[in-house]
């Protein structure tokens, strides 16, 4: 049987790409908690090769990092608050400077710098005495090591940040807490704490829908716009990590509400023309059809790749190959074989040969189908 793909498992591969380059890595000793304790070292190890078999845990976050084109919002939340939102001295500008630096390296594939100039800002931070600044920094060293699929690490890195946070006096509600629990919550997936993963997944559901509801009257004088469109995209993102968990998990029912739920804030905010409408689109497709429902699926599957070949997405050939499994489903082997080949045409054209192992797979089961009984 074919298949289906994931959207995010392309997301979460070519993130963790950077997993087999070489590089140096030192230890992250982590400040005193906010109670005055010591935290535990985190111990960032050098690059290693991306594991297999990453699991619905990892999966599942690395594709929720699409969510906006914009810094999620508690990201965006503790850039005003954290390095960069007080009176700049000449060691906090370093500090940005260094900052700006490290994500430039993240997104160019290259964590082993990334990971040396997080080290020099901290050190700095640590010398400023800059609280701010070192859990910012803190926080992004999490990231980097979740990407790189060092789970244990960036565990204890985004504890540390939580730490500081809450001992600074944020609130388990705050938007900058929610994302750091969801990204706790899908490591415990990852490694197969599932008590752990799920009490975290609806801890993070219930805690924003709570506020939301309490937010809902809120004028914008209290509250703006934007800050209630980022808690509903934050709300929309947990929902689509905990809907991919149920699915791989073997739940695709539940898995169909929560993405329901998830596209229905994503077309509201975000418009049914943005990427990630897209993805959950195509992802909610493939839950319906894993219940046998292919009609429903190939409905939204088709929506999802017109929409993809519209706006020029960059994983339409992953879109495609979903498109062509329901098809497949439905007994549209022509159709299906037609789709495929354009998709495997277009997952070498972005040199994804994951995609294109696979398509190359699952045409080799379509081909078999469609072979008749001898």
């Amino acid at each position: 049987m074919a298949m289906h793909r994931i959207l995010g498992a392309g997301l979460a591969l070519r993130l963790l790409r950077v997993a087999g380059r070489r590089g140096r890595g030192c230890p992250a000793r982590l400040l005193p908690g906010p109670a005055g304790g010591r935290a535990p070292a985190a111990d960032v190890p050098p690059c290693r090769e991306a594991p297999r078999g990453l699991g619905p845990g990892l999966l599942s976050l690395l594709a929720a990092l699409a969510w906006s084109s914009r810094p999620a919002p508690a990201e965006q939340e503790r850039e005003r608050q954290g390095a960069g939102g007080a009176a700049a001295g000449d060691a906090e500008a370093e500090i940005i400077q260094l900052l700006k630096r490290a994500k430039l390296c993240i997104m160019k594939d290259e964590p082993a710098e990334a990971e040396l100039i997080l080290h020099d800002a901290l050190r700095l931070a640590y010398k400023s005495d800059n609280k701010k600044a070192i859990t910012y920094t803190y926080d992004l060293m999490a990231n980097l090591a979740f990407i790189r699929g060092q789970l244990e690490n960036a565990e204890k890195l985004f504890k540390a940040t939580m730490s500081y946070l809450l001992g600074g006096g944020m609130q388990q509600e705050d938007n900058a807490i929610i994302e750091i629990s969801v990204k706790l919550a899908t490591i415990y997936a990852a490694q197969n704490r599932q008590e752990l993963a799920l009490a975290g997944y609806e801890f993070c559901i219930s805690t924003l829908e709570e506020k939301i509801g309490r937010e809902k009257e809120l004028s914008e004088d209290t509250l703006s716009v934007e800050e209630k469109a980022n808690t509903h995209l934050l709300l929309g993102m947990c929902l689509e990590t905990y809907a991919r968990y149920l699915l791989f998990s073997k739940q695709p029912s539940q898995a169909q509400r929560m993405y329901e739920k998830a596209l229905q804030i994503a077309e509201e905010i975000l418009g049914e023309r943005h990427p990630q409408t897209i993805v959950l689109l195509s992802d909610l497709a493939t839950t319906l059809d894993a219940q046998g429902r292919s009609d429903e699926a190939c409905v939204h599957a088709q929506r999802a790749s017109d929409l993809a070949r519209q706006v020029e997405h960059p994983e339409l050939h992953v879109l495609l190959s979903n498109l062509a499994a329901v098809l497949m489903h439905r007994e549209r082997y022509a159709q299906a074989e037609e789709i495929y080949q354009e998709a495997l045409k277009r997952a070498k054209l972005k040199r994804d040969e994951v995609s294109v192992q696979r398509i190359r797979e699952e045409l080799a089961g379509l081909s078999r189908k469609r072979r008749p009984l001898s």
